[in-house]
């Protein structure tokens, strides 16, 4: 594990803090779930912040091998491969409480959040390595090996997957839930002041020393015109095609999947949703994508405390749409 004092934090946000500051603040940084986490730690005690920082990647790891599908002895591999039996089999705790926001999130967007869409990911990993577009054929097999309908959870702590070949994926919600519990780790150790980068998805705590909150850059380095907040106390995730997508014969196929056609999401678009966890900002963040900015305002913004930042268009003259409820105050 590598530490390091702070200077500047990139990816979807800049920090800025007092040199008062500075001296408390260490940053941690370990590979877990085929991603670099960082933490950042605002403590006066170096050895309790080193604690902290172990505690709660231990914590990654052991999530990771609950849900990664690179594993085949993850939890959540067995759980696919149980389908050719289509038999019900019990499960963790905390698979549980993923798969049941999972398929609650996937009513909610019709299917926009699809967490069985395991195939049509192997597909696009495939052909992104490749660099061929996925044929009719490969992208309507995958398909019909998916459906949310096709997983069941009992109240037994026990999923039964019921079509044969389904393969879960919970690549759009893992990390947020990673972030969650890696915060509640940290805060156990008296631990309040501290930042969790997720792959670029931020779980935030308490403000750092002689700061309001954590400064948050929306969008990439290279837009210096979209806003920055000062957030605490609240998770912030980031998904799109304006930085993340593949490009075949001219034409452009974002990392997010369309759970309708199979192909890549086309619409040139960035969302940063700011929610009140990691969980919720990872998967709706992803939803939006496919959504769009009116039926996430619709589904996901409206009478919540969430927060939506959209950015349309072309990377050098981007259009900003920010989509909130009244009642969430980013300036806390």
């Amino acid at each position: 594990m590598m530490t390091q004092l702070i200077r500047t934090f990139t990816m979807v946000m800049a920090i800025m803090l007092p040199l008062s500051s500075l001296w408390t603040i260490e940053e941690f940084t370990a590979t877990c779930m085929g991603t670099k986490f960082k933490i950042l730690i605002d403590h006066e005690d170096a050895s309790i912040r080193k604690r902290g920082a172990e505690k709660a990647f231990n914590e990654c790891q052991r999530l990771n091998q609950i849900f990664s599908d690179y594993l085949a002895e993850s939890e959540i591999s067995k759980l696919s491969d149980s389908s050719h039996e289509q038999k019900s089999v019990e499960i963790s705790q905390e698979l549980f409480e993923v798969l049941q926001f999972s398929l609650q999130l996937a009513q909610k967007t019709d299917g926009a959040f699809d967490p069985t869409l395991g195939h049509l990911s192997r597909t696009w990993r495939v052909a992104r390595f490749r660099k061929k577009l996925p044929s009719t054929d490969q992208l309507e097999r995958a398909l019909d090996l998916s459906g949310y309908q096709h997983l069941r959870l009992t109240g037994d702590k026990k999923a039964r997957v019921e079509k044969k070949g389904i393969i879960l994926d919970l690549g759009g919600v893992a990390k947020g839930f990673a972030a969650d519990r890696m915060m509640v780790v940290l805060k156990q150790l008296g631990i309040t002041r501290c930042l969790i980068d997720a792959g670029g998805d931020l779980s935030l705590g308490d403000p750092p020393t002689g700061r309001k909150g954590w400064v948050v850059k929306i969008g990439s380095s290279n837009n210096t015109h979209l806003p920055k907040l000062n957030l605490s106390n609240c998770s912030v995730a980031t998904s799109g095609d304006l930085e993340q997508f593949v490009e075949f014969k001219g034409k452009r196929y974002s990392h997010i999947l369309d759970s309708k056609t199979g192909l890549g999401m086309e619409n040139q678009m960035q969302v940063t949703f700011i929610a009140t966890s990691g969980m919720i900002a990872d998967a709706y963040a992803t939803s939006a994508i496919s959504l769009g900015p009116k039926k996430t305002f619709k589904t996901l913004v409206k009478g919540s405390n969430n927060t939506a930042y959209f950015i349309i268009g072309d990377k050098q003259s981007p259009q900003t749409i920010e989509l909130k409820d009244p009642n969430f105050d980013l300036d806390q």
